[in-house]
């Protein structure tokens, strides 16, 4: 604190950075930007050629080699056993793809949305479960057990 009573800006900051939440949604942010500028690309570049839920595929593919390496490194900021995080992370990235999948036509061909506002809506629902999948899944760590005074003697 300052003189005046007031937390520094920078140690508000840190506190809130400590937080994987605020984490998540800062890489999870910039890792849908990147996913949803890949899909509007690849969407308006070759949308006559190119399915929409086939750019999406494309999409997600580049996303989640960003994601990967962001969110381990700085999300959640685990070490060691890379290959089983790898394989983790692309099953929840599968469910969430698969769940994205489902979500798009339904919002494009029933609600009538166009495709990248559609896009955008069910990116908002899909980030929500990406974020539980990827703590409870793909980055989860075993707890350290509890130790009581029966298991310290």
């Amino acid at each position: 604190m300052d003189r005046g009573g007031t937390v520094a800006p920078l140690a508000w900051l840190g506190r809130l950075l400590a937080r994987p939440e605020i984490r998540f949604l800062i890489v999870g942010g910039l890792n849908t930007a990147v996913g949803l500028v890949a899909f509007a690309l690849l969407y308006l570049w070759w949308g006559d050629v190119l399915h929409y839920l086939g750019a999406l595929i494309i999409a997600y593919t580049i996303g989640s080699a960003l994601g990967f390496v962001l969110h381990r490194r700085f999300v959640f900021r685990v070490r060691g056993r890379v290959l089983l995080d790898l394989v983790r992370f692309v099953g929840v990235q599968a469910a969430s793809l698969a769940l994205n999948s489902l979500l798009l036509p339904v919002l494009v061909e029933v609600a009538g949305l166009p495709v990248l506002p559609g896009q955008v809506v069910a990116l908002a629902l899909v980030v929500v479960a990406t974020y539980f999948g990827h703590t409870w899944i793909s980055f989860r760590r075993p707890t350290a057990p509890e130790t009581t005074p029966e298991t310290t003697s």
